[in-house]
């Protein structure tokens, strides 16, 4: 297969800049031999900027960055519902859209696109405990503030800090495939199924702190995926009745288990699609789902595309 070609990446941090925010992009898309991408981490000019939580930043590069970057990503900051961030930065921030360029925001990252007019008309969101001060500020935005991020595809938009990584994911899933994704995941000891695709729910408040009482349960499962997966059968592996799990499941992870377990599915047929030869029935059987007629109906629903499609669009260039 010929070599991807290389993706340039510019994080761009402002003045208040969230440390986790900035450092998630630039962690998961930093140059290495695996991943053909270029990182430049920028500001309004180069030097030092402030940042949020303490901690301060210095910055190689300055706006010109965005002019050379395919994809921006724009952290969260202190007090995005108080003030724009300085017109040269808007401005550069359009430029690069109008350009070609993705823009990508983490958390409040999303009031810095806000100001370029680029989400009117669109759905965006942000941090929850900022989902309503985006709506008002900013209108003609339909913020949805039950998703951990939201892809308009020229315009990205994630929730708290930790779904950075899920847009991220979500992100190389999308440039270079789940296999590529996937590894990415492992090596930041991160879930590679939360984001998955475009409707990937949270808790409309911050949930109480039970913590992921099911994740044994999922782990296990995501080891079963050819086997038969059932409610009944998941619901005695995590030791409630079922009516207690499906509900409490849908509260942990957004999803009832079925749902869960068909993305699950999905996404290891999509592996199996790039990285082997074997033919759709065999990967039916692989991932737990019986026949090549029926992968095809799940795999056209939820991603858009049949199996020979998604295949050829990994196997370009062989």
């Amino acid at each position: 297969m010929s070599a991807a070609p290389l993706h340039r990446v510019a994080v761009l941090v402002l003045e208040g800049a969230k440390p986790l925010d900035v450092g998630i992009p630039a962690q998961v898309f930093t140059t290495r031999a695996s991943m053909p991408y270029e990182v430049r981490v920028c500001g309004a000019a180069p030097g030092l900027v402030t940042g949020g939580d303490g901690l301060s930043y210095y910055v190689a590069h300055s706006l010109e960055a965005l002019a050379w970057a395919d994809i921006v990503f724009v952290p969260g900051y202190r007090s995005p519902d108080r003030d724009d961030p300085p017109r040269a930065v808007v401005d550069a921030l359009s430029a690069a859209h109008e350009r070609g360029a993705r823009l990508a925001a983490i958390s409040t990252g999303a009031f810095a696109l806000a100001a370029t007019g680029l989400l009117d008309g669109r759905r965006a969101t942000t941090h929850w405990h900022y989902t309503r001060a985006l709506a008002a500020r900013h209108p003609r935005i339909r913020v949805d503030e039950n998703v951990l991020f939201v892809d308009e595809g020229s315009v990205l938009t994630s929730a708290g800090a930790a779904s950075g990584i899920d847009l991220c994911l979500h992100i190389l899933r999308g440039d270079l495939g789940v296999a590529a994704s996937n590894h990415a995941a492992r090596r930041l000891v991160a879930a590679p199924y939360r984001s998955g695709g475009q409707a990937q729910y949270v808790p409309r408040s911050v949930p109480e702190p039970h913590g992921e009482r099911f994740g044994s349960t999922r782990e296990w499962a995501l080891r079963r995926l050819a086997e038969p997966l059932t409610l009944d059968v998941l619901a005695q592996q995590a030791g409630v009745s079922p009516r207690t799990f499906s509900r409490r499941f849908v509260e942990e992870t957004g999803y009832t288990p079925m749902q869960w377990v068909m993305r699950a599915r999905i996404d290891l047929a999509r592996e199996l699609l790039e990285r082997s030869q074997r033919s759709v029935e065999q990967i039916a059987s692989d991932v737990g789902l019986g026949t090549g007629a029926n992968l095809r109906l799940h795999f056209q629903r939820i991603l858009g595309a049949t199996p020979s499609e998604y295949r050829r669009t990994f196997t370009r260039g062989e």
